[in-house]
């Protein structure tokens, strides 16, 4: 690996480390949370501020390489890491501000939900951000971002009020409502090629204790289990967001499950009558739903998705989640090679479809079903197995079906 060379002016005026090849903790830096993804920069910068974030954007533009952005370094497809080229590395960026009178949060790009959930939850305050804690503000705000209060308060994008982004020519601007809104309208779901974001600056909610958790059921129960899904995700009132999960068991044993993962963060006393046929149908092999704070509920699907296991994922939107659409994925379910390995279906709803599809870059916005296959597996071997089976060409399930990504 040829790493890029760093002027000596560079060398001694970075905050943050330059890292070639042959550096100590380079390997460390250069991986991503997806053990499939294994490429080699040039050059890894981990920036410590928003100048050092700027001299790196003009030194790979000037030595005409390929840059990549790591933030949480979550993303599944890997885009975090680049083969050759310049890393620019945001994880020692983690700086929160909380303004509780406002209820506005900023945050550094490098800040993952686990730690901008408990900064908030200190002012009884959320943010809607990702189901896994582990994942990072700025891809997943970035790209959309869904999660458990989508329903009342909108994804993440829904809620970012101004981004501090170092452009292509090395300038630093703020993009807002009042200032550049075509660069934070393209922010809100397109992606992370305008610009490097150094912080989000997030609407926040009144978000304490929410009432949620996981009912789970046998999966020779899924298609009863699927339709009752289907039947209860109709008139779902804004603060109770409801998804369902073709799974394995968290215990080890690989026994496949349905799972039915909710969460209301309305009144708990509300929320224990409207989430009531939930717990009561079945009735479930498990139920794991109570009063909880909010930053708690983000951590519970962690363990299915452990740092370093390598990861294969595909999604699709559902308008209507027919009987055919759900056969069809229990019958691809039931012939799944990997215990690591799951589908979930993400119930949108509420305040999330009520946005104009034109006033983000995000433009998911109808009522329906958002479905992510995910594989999960600790070896190559068990990749090429199921990547092989997930990319058996098979006829959609029906005309509802929408490929999403």
């Amino acid at each position: 690996m040829t790493a890029i060379e760093v002027p000596d002016e560079l060398a001694a005026s970075f905050s943050g480390e330059l890292l070639a090849p042959d550096a100590p903790g380079y390997d460390a830096a250069r991986r991503v949370h997806n053990g499939l993804i294994d490429k080699h920069p040039g050059l890894v910068a981990r920036c410590s501020n928003t100048a050092d974030v700027r001299d790196a954007v003009n030194l790979g533009r000037e030595a005409g390489v390929e840059m990549s952005v790591r933030g949480g370094g979550h993303n599944v497809a890997g885009l975090a890491a680049t083969e050759g080229g310049l890393m620019i590395d945001l994880a020692p960026m983690r700086g929160i501000h909380v303004d509780p009178a406002a209820r506005r949060i900023r945050a550094q790009a490098g800040v993952t939900w686990n730690e901008y959930n408990r900064a908030a939850h200190v002012y009884g305050l959320a943010t809607t951000g990702g189901v896994i804690s582990t994942t990072g503000i700025a891809g997943l705000t970035l790209g959309g971002g869904l999660g458990w209060l989508m329903g009342k308060y909108g994804m993440a994008v829904d809620n970012l009020e101004s981004a501090e982004v170092v452009l292509a020519d090395g300038s630093v601007v703020t993009a807002s409502a009042a200032d550049d809104a075509d660069l934070l309208w393209a922010l809100q779901g397109g992606g992370g090629n305008f610009g490097v974001v150094t912080s989000f600056e997030y609407r926040a909610h009144p978000v304490d204790m929410v009432f949620g958790g996981i009912a789970a059921h046998p999966l020779a129960a899924a298609d009863e289990v699927l339709d009752f899904y289907r039947q209860f995700t109709k008139s779902l009132p804004d603060e109770l967001t409801a998804f369902a999960g073709l799974v394995h068991a968290p215990d080890g044993s690989g026994t496949k499950i349905v799972a039915l993962p909710v969460c209301h963060c309305g009144d708990l006393r509300q929320a224990e009558s409207e989430v009531k046929p939930l717990r009561e149908f079945g009735p479930p092999l498990l139920d794991l739903i109570g009063p909880m704070p909010y930053p708690v509920i983000n951590t519970l699907l962690d363990p299915g998705f452990p740092v370093g296991a390598l990861n294969y994922w595909k999604s699709a939107f559902f308008t209507e989640l027919s009987d055919a659409a759900v056969r069809t994925m229990v019958d691809a379910f039931e012939a799944s090679p990997s215990t690591m390995s799951g589908m979930v279906i993400e119930h949108f709803h509420g305040a999330v479809t009520r946005v104009d599809p034109s006033a983000t870059a995000f433009p998911h916005r109808q009522p329906g079903y958002n479905l992510a296959l995910i594989e999960n597996c600790s070896t190559p071997s068990g990749t090429r197995q199921t990547v092989g089976w997930y990319g058996t060409p098979s006829p959609r399930p029906d005309p509802t079906w929408r490929h999403k990504g």
